[in-house]
């Protein structure tokens, strides 16, 4: 596992997406799985930025999300659908049969999952993921619990997550109570992972993925078991954490 730690939110945004670019250059073709939330707001940005500006292009990448909400439509405001459009999708020039998100509003939730799992895994699987971390250590909507789950699946989120989410709803009522999630072997089969974080209130489920114990009351635990791991994150979010120095990256 490599941490990289620099200055603040826009900053993690910057290097995130200058090692997303790089995978993409290198592999033109190439399988990203892709997060949404605040925290990877600042690197679709940038990477919109390189698409216009330096001439990355997106013209053979596939696109795979983590998760989506279910009962929603791929048109509402607050699916991750629209979210993926409003931040990178349609902003770059991505091929939209290349961009690959679980349908919330499927009517039979198993064999949806079970598909997108297939769908992964014939494209070759994932090149690189990137990855965010909730409070409580989820990563996609693999929330803590007592063990790990393998495939993607249906997920009853947690008070704390649906907490969380409710600042992007009018109301907390309104925010869905259940999401399909890619599960945790499409995540660790990936050839590379990125985790970014930032803020303070990131600092608890930090710690946790670095130096606590592997466990599944925190999925993101698990990553410390990848081959190739990055962490970038701010100052805010490492807080006091206390790490050796063969840990950290000046890449």
């Amino acid at each position: 596992m490599k941490v990289i730690c620099v200055e603040d939110e826009l900053a993690v945004g910057i290097e995130a997406a200058r090692l997303i670019s790089a995978v993409i250059r290198l592999k033109p073709d190439c399988n990203l799985g892709l997060a949404t939330g605040t925290t990877p707001i600042t690197t679709y940005n940038e990477l919109v930025r390189m698409y216009e500006e330096e001439g990355l292009d997106f013209s053979l990448v596939s696109t795979f999300n983590l998760d989506e909400y279910i009962g929603l439509d791929a048109d509402h405001p607050q699916s991750y659908a629209y979210f993926m459009a409003e931040h990178l999708l349609s902003k770059v020039n991505i091929k939209k049969e290349n961009t690959h998100i679980p349908n919330g509003k499927t009517l039979r939730v198993d064999r949806t999952c079970s598909a997108y799992d297939k769908k992964i895994e014939n494209s070759g699987g994932l090149d690189l993921q990137l990855l965010g971390i909730g409070r409580n250590g989820h990563i996609g909507f693999n929330e803590p619990g007592t063990k790990f789950v393998a495939e993607t699946h249906k997920i009853n989120l947690t008070e704390d997550t649906i907490k969380a989410n409710s600042r992007f709803f009018e109301r907390e009522e309104d925010v869905p109570r259940t999401a399909i999630t890619i599960g945790m072997r499409s995540i660790m089969n990936a050839r590379r992972i990125l985790l970014i974080a930032t803020g303070e209130s990131k600092t608890d489920a930090v710690h946790a993925l670095l130096c606590g114990e592997i466990t599944p009351q925190v999925p993101a635990s698990l990553l410390q078991l990848h081959p190739e791991m990055t962490v970038i994150v701010d100052r805010a979010a490492l807080g006091g954490t206390s790490l050796p120095n063969s840990l950290f990256s000046d890449d």
